[in-house]
């Protein structure tokens, strides 16, 4: 079941200048990873001054799906559940542990944290927790796929690196994150987050622009689509 919602209640639907609609830029697939340590904790990273893309925002590691990353090496595949969860949602034009694979790949590069050994990520640790479009006319759009992890159980260490991408890296008490200078999407998602560490069995959240407002349907299995 779908309904209309605001992520941010000051939101309004967007009005091209002079009524004159721009042609809508097709999203591009994207992945991020959402890494908790000790079930408190929360790894954030803040974006540069100078990007187009929600500059000077806190965000959790993540970006564009490459080309080659259906093909990079894993320890251990996606559980069946969670790659069956990635096909959901209309059109879904890459495997799904592509997506995962990109999750650990940008958070390497943007915040300098490894993912496994030699052998790869272990994809069966990452649980799909939300699908979200960025909506039309933005300056850049999106159809990100968020995963969680527990740090102690995927990094091969927990302290970073020097990542290339994000700036003031670190870990945050859930309830400090929340403080944050955020995206709407990413301040929604940490509510996904902190339900989900509280034991709430909650299937993944869909959001994207339908009729002027934000639209979101819970992801279940068995449901077509």
């Amino acid at each position: 079941m779908s309904n209309d919602f605001r992520l941010n209640p000051d939101e309004k639907p967007f009005d091209p200048p002079d009524g004159v609609k721009p042609k809508a830029e097709k999203p591009r697939d994207a992945a991020t990873l959402i890494l908790v340590r000790g079930g408190r904790e929360v790894m954030m990273g803040q974006r540069a001054k100078g990007h187009v893309f929600m500059p000077d925002k806190w965000v959790f590691p993540g970006g564009r799906v490459d080309p080659g990353d259906a093909r990079l090496p894993s320890a251990a595949e996606l559980t069946t559940e969670t790659e069956a969860l990635l096909r959901l949602g209309g059109q879904v034009r890459r495997p799904p542990r592509a997506f995962a694979l990109a999750a650990a790949r940008e958070t390497r590069e943007e915040a300098g944290l490894v993912l496994g050994g030699e052998g790869g990520p272990d994809l069966s640790k990452l649980a799909f927790v939300c699908r979200a479009i960025t909506p039309p006319y933005r300056p850049r759009r999106f159809d990100a796929r968020f995963f969680l992890a527990d740090a102690e159980a995927v990094l091969a260490h927990d302290e970073p690196e020097a990542g290339e991408e994000l700036l003031h890296t670190k870990w945050f008490p859930l309830a400090e994150a929340e403080a944050l200078d955020l995206p709407s999407i990413t301040r929604f998602v940490l509510k996904e987050v902190r339900a989900r560490l509280a034991g709430e069995p909650l299937d993944p959240p869909f959001l994207r622009w339908s009729r002027g407002a934000h639209t979101m349907e819970r992801l279940k299995l068995g449901e077509p689509r």
